[in-house]
């Protein structure tokens, strides 16, 4: 297809979605499990997993069967590359990638689709749960790590995370310093960054609705953060990678 043949389609298939009220799951709430399986919490990752081909999923093909099949394929690379960022060895993340992509090419009915759809989430969670483990972290810090992941987009702070864990906030804040190497307020900065790299790179959402949905004091001072962690503006990060492949990023 030449470009105009794909503007056409794109703008048909825009109605058409418009038209019968066909919609795409949000894309926060894909990265929201994303992150879960990445930072092993199983229990988020419970509570957010939605069965392939329901309310939200797009249309990849005219076959139900094979529909099901290509976003499967789709949830494991993106599941792969999360997982490779949370800390999963790279020859173990892809491996475990091909074996669940070969089980699905086998596959000819849609209940074993959605059986290996469980089976690969499952596994995924539960070896980056172990990662996580092994990394010596005490359960305090372990709920802190996972309250943060989870409330990126809310206001969080070192006294919010001392009443979850049940520690007085001087106490928390060494014992996290000590744990992970940073401070409680340098890490949840550090993971809203991450988070806006994300939405930088595949939404189109502005800078300022960014800053605002990560929380961020005003769209200046997003600013200067990111440009602290990443050495670039979102404006300029956003022109070298919007739609850029994981593996395009220096």
């Amino acid at each position: 297809m030449n470009i105009h043949e794909i503007n056409k389609a794109l703008t048909k298939t825009t109605f058409n979605n418009r038209e019968y009220m066909i919609t795409h799951l949000p894309y926060e709430r894909e990265m929201e499990f994303y992150q879960s399986v990445k930072m092993g919490n199983k229990e988020e990752v419970k509570r957010l997993f939605k069965p392939l081909g329901g309310s939200g999923f797009g249309r990849l093909s005219d076959s139900d069967f094979t529909n099901l099949k290509y976003h499967l394929i789709i949830t494991i690379a993106f599941i792969t590359r999360y997982c490779i960022e949370g800390g999963m060895e790279m020859e173990t993340a892809y491996n475990l990638s091909d074996i669940y992509i070969l089980s699905v090419d086998r596959c000819t009915t849609a209940d074993e689709i959605h059986r290996i759809h469980r089976e690969l989430v499952d596994d995924y969670t539960e070896r980056m749960h172990s990662i996580i483990k092994k990394g010596l972290f005490s359960r305090p810090v372990l709920i802190c790590l996972d309250m943060i992941s989870q409330n990126l987009h809310n206001k969080i702070g070192l006294n919010d995370l001392a009443e979850a864990v049940g520690l007085s906030a001087p106490y928390l804040s060494k014992l996290f310093h000590k744990e992970v190497g940073i401070t409680v307020s340098q890490y949840i900065t550090q993971k809203r960054i991450e988070a806006a790299e994300n939405l930088l790179r595949f939404s189109d959402y502005s800078c300022i609705e960014i800053s605002n949905y990560l929380c961020f004091n005003s769209e200046s001072y997003f600013i200067q953060q990111f440009k602290t962690y990443t050495k670039l503006t979102p404006k300029e990060y956003r022109e070298k990678y919007f739609r850029s492949r994981w593996g395009d990023k220096e």
